[in-house]
């Protein structure tokens, strides 16, 4: 910036040079060494003393307690009024989907083949995206659900889809009217962003206990966890796409003497049209990814599988349904931005370059799919899909490599994991929880207060609380340890791939497409490839975590980089500066604030992972709630673990939040960034 610019001298660039960043996170990392060191040297006098460790089968006074309190609620389930009240939703939960499996998939009395057929299905579903977006996404829709098929899985992926379907559907129903109501708000976006920050830092799996409590197991769980995990991200982006809309046009509106309805849906909805299908393609995405989950409550779909050969470490079972979600995750993917972008050219005036022959195509394509509906109800064949062997041959297949993998490989795999573990999670763990409870309560108190001043040490401290309360002290340790150490590496990887993409045009155009489609895939297809390279127990857990963080990480560090201002690389490069003198004294530090973004993002993923990874053998709280979905009588383990999970996920997001509220010297640009918010699951953002 020259002298004569016309802005104020606080804001030239030299004021705003990277030092004042860098003097204030040496201050926050100097104290946090002192407390880390003091730990250390507690620990080695009091290790393995009031460390509160409880066996893993054993369950205290208050997890009795907690079960208690279900079995009382499942007693009354006649006669109390919330009780009945969730009852009836959950009837009507499964009626829909029975209705519409009768539809698509199942036969249907007195008929015994479904009422459309997968010849139908597939036809109209092919013809939906031929309107919706173009004959390319058309041609993705066929072949996904040819695939379904064909693999031998039709009627679970017809049931995802189900699911997914009636999650969407309603949280696009109850989410625009709240999305509009903070939109339009200022007063309403601050309250509802309070619980859908709750909402997105609770992890996936904790969902499901007290769903399971009030609406039983089975299709109606499965559809109202789905729908309060897809909630969040259509409110929070729809809402911030009409909270967007220039000010200057809502008064253009305002002095015309429109009404608020007529600026809303002439003016606001219009313009936010792009941002609002973005949301939807979000909720889409969230809602696969939790509908898969739903399979630990018996709900129907491509996660009973997948489940199925998680649990009995059979990789080649779980590999196909597990691919066909992966197919599902980029059909529906692409087919709603797709959407998204062909809306934003009819709303320009763009649209098709020749609209007659799209409105032939369009109309032969009507009629191709009436036909395959109708042959589809008269004969069987076309009715139901025929079997095939292929789905069992790839399994058998992948067994056999997995296998052979493992002969050829396993001593670099397993070196890799014991080098991991001994030299970086065990002594972790160590440190966490081999101490006395007091010390480490005392000393993460303190970190908290180092990195994020007294509003994140209060919040730490009431958490902590919560967590020594619910008697699994020492598991949430041992969880936290799984998280920290993944979250490490998950931002060495973001540091290196993350500064590489910003500095080098070629590397960000071919890395981004990866990690967009990494952020496609649901969580739980994660453990699959990593549970066939390292089999169960907490290091596959991490490795896990860390492919499922990785990718927003990366992505969020590479935009920070890459929104440094040129002037002043320039101004680096022209002292004399080498390429690490600028990566580490100018880049990274103006970049702090996505950084620790980056860092907020990755804990929270790896929080998600590692209590997923629960099921392959992780432990500590992942196994408590695998264990009281398990066993009636461990239900309160389980609320328990689940909720010690939320006041973990809690703390470390306040924690790293009340971080990026970085010194006012930093500039607006860097605090404006923490208002973004992705959601826990989901991917593409």
């Amino acid at each position: 910036m020259t002298a004569t610019a016309p802005a104020p001298p606080r804001r030239v660039e030299p004021d705003a040079a990277p030092p004042v960043v860098e003097d204030s996170g040496i201050s926050r990392w100097v104290p946090a060494a002192a407390v880390v060191v003091l730990w250390v040297v507690v620990w080695a006098f009091t290790r393995g003393t009031d460390t509160l460790d409880l066996p893993s089968l054993s369950r205290t006074d208050l997890h009795d307690r907690l079960t208690e309190i279900q079995n009382g609620l499942l007693e009354g389930r006649s006669t109390n009024p919330v009780m009945q009240f969730t009852n009836a939703i959950a009837d009507a939960f499964r009626g829909t989907v029975d209705w519409l499996q009768r539809l698509l998939s199942k036969p249907a009395f007195p008929r015994p083949v479904p009422e459309i057929g997968w010849l139908g299905v597939t036809a109209l579903a092919t013809y939906v995206g031929l309107v919706v977006a173009s004959w390319r996404i058309a041609v993705l829709v066929l072949a996904s659900f040819l695939s379904f098929g064909v693999l031998g899985y039709w009627d679970q992926s017809m049931d995802t889809l189900i699911i997914v379907l009636i999650s969407v559907l309603l949280a696009v129903v109850i989410g625009m009217p709240l999305a509009v109501w903070i939109g339009t708000n200022a007063r309403a976006n601050a309250v509802v962003t309070v619980f859908l920050d709750l909402m997105q830092t609770m992890p996936t799996f904790v969902y499901l206990l007290p769903i399971v409590l009030f609406f039983g197991i089975g299709t109606s769980a499965a559809v109202v966890a789905t729908l309060i995990y897809a909630l969040p991200p259509i409110i929070r982006i729809a809402g911030f796409g009409i909270r967007e809309v220039p000010a200057t046009t809502i008064e253009a509106t305002d002095s015309a003497g429109q009404t608020y309805w007529q600026r809303l849906l002439k003016v606001q909805l219009p313009m936010a049209r792009k941002t609002i299908i973005v949301g939807l393609n979000q909720t889409t995405l969230a809602a696969l990814s939790m509908a898969t989950l739903a399979s630990f409550v018996d709900g129907p779909g491509l996660g009973k599988p997948v489940l199925q050969g998680l649990r009995v470490n059979d990789v080649g079972t779980a590999f196909v349904p597990g691919a066909l979600i992966v197919v599902m995750a980029v059909m529906l993917d692409r087919t709603t931005t797709a959407a998204s972008e062909r809306s934003e050219r009819v709303a320009r005036g763009g649209g098709h370059r020749n609209p007659r022959l799209r409105r032939v195509v369009v109309a032969g394509g009507a009629v191709v799919a009436l036909v395959a509906v109708y042959l589809s109800r008269t004969y069987v064949s076309l009715a139901e899909f025929p079997t095939y062997s292929i789905g069992r041959t790839i399994s058998s297949g992948v067994s056999d490599v997995v296998d052979a993998i493992k002969d050829t490989f396993g001593g670099v795999t397993g070196g890799l994991k014991d080098g991991v573990t001994e030299g970086l999670l065990n002594p972790v763990q160590s440190v966490l929880a081999d101490s006395p409870w007091y010390v480490s309560f005392v000393a993460i108190a303190a970190l908290a207060l180092v990195f994020g001043g007294v509003r994140a040490l209060v919040i730490t401290v009431v958490c902590l609380l919560g967590v020594l309360w619910l008697d699994l002290w020492n598991d949430a340790m041992v969880t936290l340890n799984m998280t920290l150490v993944a979250t490490v590496l998950v931002m060495a990887l973001a540091l290196v791939f993350g500064v590489w993409m910003a500095r080098d045009r070629r590397v960000d155009l071919g890395i981004r497409p990866l990690l967009d489609a990494g952020q496609t895939i649901p969580p739980f297809v994660y453990l699959i490839p990593v549970l066939a390279l390292f089999g169960p127990g907490r290091f596959t857990a991490i490795v896990a975590g860390i492919v499922y963080a990785a990718p927003a990480a990366i992505k969020l560090v590479a935009d920070g980089v890459k929104g440094v201002s040129p002037t002043t690389i320039e101004a680096g490069r022209s002292t004399g500066q080498t390429t690490w003198q600028e990566i580490t004294k100018v880049q990274l530090p103006m970049a702090k604030g996505s950084l620790v973004l980056a860092t907020n993002q990755g804990l929270l993923y790896v929080l998600s992972m590692t209590v997923i990874g629960g099921l392959v053998g992780a432990g500590a709280l992942g196994f408590d709630v695998v264990y009281g979905f398990s066993r009636s009588e461990a239900w309160g383990k389980g609320a328990a673990a689940g909720l010690t999970i939320v006041l973990i996920g809690v703390m470390l997001d306040r924690i790293t939040r009340a971080a990026s509220d970085v010194r006012r010297d930093d500039g607006p640009g860097t605090r404006r960034a923490f208002s973004l918010r992705l959601p826990i699951g989901p991917p593409g953002n």
